[in-house]
Order: C-alpha cells, then sequence, then structure tokens
C-alpha cells in the first residue's frame, strides 16, 4: 500500500523536509500536491523501479516547479482564491499527511518591549546557562517588525530584537527623519542580555544596518540583504506613490540635524508606468548616471566588525547591486580589517530577504496605489533566499561566535 513519508512534519519555518512516497506500482504516474487553502503546488512524477517518488532525489514530468528540489512544492504555491488553511500533503491513493512549519520554533520564548521608547520584540532559546550573542533584526520600507525573522534566527543560537521603528504604535508613521540615536538605544537594551551584536536588515532595512553599523561600535557584524551603501531618501505621507516620491525629505537624522540623501528620480518612464497601471520597477527612481554624490555614502570602513553584503542581479525594487557596490568599493578602498563580502544572484529578485521556503511566485506586490514589480524569477529567487538565509545565519555564527 502506498505511503507518504515525511520528515520532519514539524518543523521551523527555515528548515527543509524529506517527502518520499513509497509502495507505489513502479512505473506509475504520481501527482503529489501541498496545499494551504488559499494555495496550492503540484508535481507529477513517475515511480522508480523500487515504486519510489523520493523529493530530494527526482524530478517531476511535470507541475509548479522543475528539476530536483526538494522544496520545490513550498516555494512554487500558487494562489487559489480559497481561504488560508492547515498545510496538507497528498497524494491520490496514498492518503494525505498534516504539516506545521512553525514561525516561532519550538524551545524559543518571546518577550514584548515597549520601553525607553523602544517598540520591538526580544526572542532567544530557552535559558542554557551561558551568555549568547545578539541579532537586531530590521524591517524595511513595508515598517513594522519582522518577528518571523528574528525567532527563527534565535533557534540558532541568538538573542535577537526585532525592532520597529516606523509604522507602529508609538514610533513615526513615516519612514521621515528617524533619529539614529533610537538605535543606540536599542543597542544599549540588547546588550544587557547578550554577548556580541550584529544586526541584519533588508531593503531600506539594509540600508539602515550599514547606517547603524558604521555609527555604533558596538556592532561587531552587519548583514545587508538587497541593501544600500547610499543613504536614500524619505518615504513620507501621500496617497499615491507620485506624492510620496515628491515628498522631500532625508530618511535619518542624527544629533537633529538630517543626513544627506540620494533623492528620488521620476523619469518619464516611470510616471508612464504609474499612469498606465502597469508594474512599476521602482529602481527607476534611483538615477545614478551623474554618479552619487559622495555626502550620501554610509561611511561603512568604521564598522568594527565583518559586513556581508548580499543583493539580486533582477532587482527591481531599487538597484541593490549597484548601491550595495558603494559599500563594497568603501570596504575595499579603506582595506577594512575584517571579513567582507557582496553575494549577487543573478537571476534573483528584490524579494530575498528573510527565512526560506516561503512562496516565491508573486513577482510582483501591492505598493500605493500601485503595483510594485519585483523582478527576477520565481525559481531564482526561491535559491537565492535560501542560500542567502544560510549564508546570513553562518556569518553571524562565524564573526559573533555561538
Amino acid at each position: 500500500m502506498a505511503e507518504i513519508l515525511v520528515n520532519p512534519q514539524t518543523a521551523p519555518l527555515d528548515q527543509p523536509v524529506d517527502i518520499i512516497v513509497v509502495g507505489l506500482p513502479p512505473g506509475d504516474e504520481v501527482t503529489v500536491q501541498l496545499s494551504t487553502g488559499d494555495r496550492a503546488s503540484h508535481g507529477v512524477f513517475i515511480a522508480d523501479e523500487r515504486g519510489v517518488v523520493d523529493l530530494t532525489r527526482h524530478a517531476p514530468r511535470d507541475g509548479t516547479y522543475h528539476g530536483v528540489d526538494p522544496m520545490g512544492l513550498f516555494w512554487s504555491l500558487e494562489h487559489t482564491g480559497g481561504k488560508p488553511g492547515p498545510m496538507c500533503l497528498s497524494v491520490e491513493g496514498a492518503g494525505e499527511v498534516a504539516l506545521r512549519r512553525l514561525t516561532v520554533p519550538e524551545g524559543v520564548e518571546r518577550l514584548e518591549v515597549r520601553e525607553n521608547g523602544l517598540v520591538g520584540t526580544l526572542f532567544a532559546p530557552e535559558a542554557d546557562g551561558g551568555e549568547l550573542p545578539g541579532v537586531i533584526v530590521l524591517s524595511g520600507s513595508e515598517g513594522g517588525i519582522h518577528e518571523t525573522d528574528a525567532a527563527l534566527l534565535a533557534a540558532h543560537g541568538f538573542v535577537t530584537f526585532a525592532l520597529g521603528y516606523f509604522g507602529m504604535k508609538g514610533l513615526p508613521e513615516h519612514l521621515v527623519d528617524i533619529p539614529l540615536e533610537y538605535f543606540g538605544t536599542a543597542i544599549d537594551h540588547l546588550a544587557e542580555r547578550c554577548g556580541e551584536i550584529g544586526i541584519v536588515g533588508g531593503s531600506r532595512g539594509g540600508e539602515l544596518a550599514l547606517l547603524v553599523g558604521s555609527m555604533y561600535p558596538q556592532v561587531r557584524a552587519v548583514v545587508s540583504v538587497v541593501g544600500s551603501g547610499v543613504v536614500t531618501q524619505g518615504i513620507g505621507p501621500g496617497a499615491n506613490l507620485l506624492q510620496k516620491l515628491s515628498y522631500e525629505a532625508a530618511s535619518w537624522t542624527y544629533k537633529g540635524q538630517p543626513l544627506p540623501y540620494l533623492p528620488y528620480y521620476v523619469s518619464g518612464e516611470l510616471r508612464s508606468k504609474i499612469v498606465n497601471d502597469e508594474p512599476v520597477p521602482l529602481r527607476l527612481a534611483f538615477d545614478t548616471s551623474d554618479g552619487i554624490p559622495e555626502d550620501t555614502e554610509i561611511r561603512v570602513e568604521n564598522i568594527v566588525g565583518g559586513v556581508l553584503l548580499i543583493s539580486s542581479g533582477h532587482d527591481d525594487g531599487w538597484p541593490s547591486t549597484e548601491l550595495s557596490e558603494v559599500a563594497m568599493r568603501r570596504l575595499k578602498d579603506h582595506e577594512h580589517p575584517f571579513p567582507y563580502e557582496h553575494v549577487v544572484y543573478p537571476e534573483a529578485g528584490h524579494l530575498i530577504a528573510g527565512p526560506p521556503y516561503r512562496p516565491a511566485t508573486d513577482v510582483t506586490y501591492p505598493g500605493p496605489g500601485v503595483t510594485f514589480s519585483g523582478g527576477g524569477v520565481p525559481h531564482a529567487t526561491a535559491h537565492a533566499q535560501a542560500n542567502a538565509w544560510k549564508r546570513t545565519v553562518e556569518f553571524l555564527q562565524e564573526q559573533l561566535g555561538t
């Protein structure tokens, strides 16, 4: 009798699983389906001579993904129009298996922080008697806090601080004039609970991670995913994207003074895509053809620790490869004494930050009155996300000592 074997059935979101179907008639065509109610994926396989379909070794002949990919069913989940429900793996004639993908791993404790003006959430493995390194986790231009990223990182041996800095109660409403001293307060708060401290952010959070690391020597490791080595313009109020891009303001301040920034540029092509309701590649709003003003470059050479830059070659969100290369150039020019690297995924899009094995089929996403283009192709973005997460965890462990 056919049987579905899944190992493990319950696991953190960033942990891969092995899926094997046994007891099939050799040569039979079998469809393996994954569903979450609102999304579904599938692969059509041919059972081997032993009557086995093994997703870690076999490629589907048809389906929502191609090639041998143990987690292909997970990242290729597509919208169904249905309602969200439990995750279920099924094979006709072999039944179904319920899967649990944990956003807060077992053994990780959660504590909300609402003091000294800070808004965030701490995560840590249950006390093991030893001092663990700490990591501040920053969100991007969407604001809020990235609790899932922080909770999953904590399971790898860190005390993590998912820190909000705008777009939440008790914080500025917009990414405008955010005082960098706020992050100094956050570093001090985390330092009371951990050893060495690192910081990680994606997109605008990647820009911020490099900036905070350059200004606070307590930060001993920085990871910037699809980020920027250049300070860019703030994101202010406005009913639509053109109004937001036209709002001239700094993103960050220090000692009450706004930091110089690279301004947005509304080209004819960008305006046309907005007016015609086409997917908008926001990278068009960043014009570096006349060079980048030096006073907007982040002094990354001041970071007292390692720097990992990660970017995408087909990033439609903004030119993360070019903007990150500015940081790489400064590190090289100043012969940075700590490890540094710039990893580029040529075919990936903007959405590679954060934990892997989530759906990567959405190549567009909603913006203020528009639909943004993320760029890249789903399989490349999915694989880049998985590799970027692995590199991030290993880099932080190496630099901070777990």
